[in-house]
């Protein structure tokens, strides 16, 4: 299957057609759904290798913050990372049966990000599903100002993806019909976070919190290479693609987090599933357009000025636009 196919608000159908194809020729995908509680382990290792580097660091005081940096941005922000796939998988209940699990194992992983995002990511994750590419509805669209702001300008869109933290959180209040981001579990989260902020910055002291800042701002933006996920999952690199994926060395590190055009196509698939679900229906995924290297991304989305934050909006627009019906003129 090749092509995007949308609804008539925009929304990316293509995941819902190749996932009904593949499951007619290959019935035993459903024996990959699933939990995966090993993914809790590697959350509580995160956590506390995190918490042991963030006491040295803060043993050492604030006139190493520069190291503190270093480290972030060497190691920090690759277990921050993870820790933000294992949100992602929690929020979609594949790492344990029960729900409430689920949501204190994202809150968990959430700890050493030093700032809530978990259950703020789960208000608008399942709409990105159900409403893939949606302006309305989908926190992944850039907004238009972002679009008019950056344009085609290198330094803008590196600017852009620096602060890509702050841009994602300003989304948020443009969505319709997402869940109430002010909710029970939203205060839990940030309550969570704050005692946990005000303990590190206690016993460790400024420079363990300002490694773990470091560590969230460098997983998400920063110009990480790291930060070209986010190009990498639905950015339009190629023609009517509207899902991209990610098959380098760095997937080990981020829990596979690259097989995005498998994980849209089965979200009940756990992450350390994903690779056998493409070795089993090769011919839906071999033929799609994918990136092998994050920072080769990085650098020919901020210095080639035929991309642009409208690159992917516009990719899906103009598959609507060719899928339209055609009015016939009145006799």
């Amino acid at each position: 299957m090749s092509g995007i196919s949308v609804t008539a608000n925009g929304a990316d159908r293509s995941h819902v057609e190749r996932r009904k194809l593949i499951l007619e020729k290959y019935p035993q995908t459903r024996e990959l759904f699933g939990k995966d509680p090993l993914t809790f382990k590697i959350t509580a290792a995160i956590f506390v290798g995190q918490l042991v580097i963030a006491a040295i660091l803060g043993s050492l005081g604030l006139s190493y913050w520069w190291l503190s940096l270093l480290m972030a941005i060497c190691v920090g922000a690759f277990a921050n990372h993870a820790n933000f796939v294992i949100i992602h998988d929690a929020i979609h209940n594949c790492v344990f049966d029960s729900p409430l699990a689920n949501k204190w194992t994202a809150i968990l992983a959430d700890l050493p990000n030093a700032f809530p995002t978990a259950m703020g990511f789960r208000c608008y994750h399942i709409k990105h599903h159900s409403h893939l590419s949606a302006y309305d509805y989908d926190a992944d669209i850039p907004s238009r100002w972002e679009v008019e702001w950056v344009g085609d300008s290198a330094w803008r869109k590196a600017v852009w993806l620096f602060f890509f933290p702050a841009v994602q959180l300003a989304r948020l209040s443009r969505l319709k019909g997402t869940v109430p981001i002010w909710g029970t579990w939203t205060y839990i989260n940030i309550a969570v976070i704050a005692v946990f902020d005000l303990f590190v910055l206690w016993a460790f002291g400024p420079n363990a919190l300002l490694y773990l800042f470091f560590s969230f701002w460098f997983s998400v933006g920063g110009l990480h290479p790291l930060s070209a996920r986010w190009l990498q999952e639905h950015f339009a690199f190629g023609p009517d693609q509207g899902t991209f994926d990610y098959y380098g060395p760095l997937n080990k590190l981020a829990l596979n987090i690259g097989y995005h055009n498998e994980h849209h196509d089965f979200h009940e698939i756990p992450w350390n599933r994903l690779p056998e679900l493409r070795a089993m229906a090769p011919e839906f995924y071999d033929t799609l357009r994918c990136h092998r290297s994050w920072t080769a991304l990085l650098v020919t989305f901020i210095f080639d000025p035929a991309y642009s934050l409208g690159t992917r909006s516009e990719n899906v627009t103009q598959a609507a636009e060719r899928q339209a019906p055609v009015a016939t003129p009145a006799e």
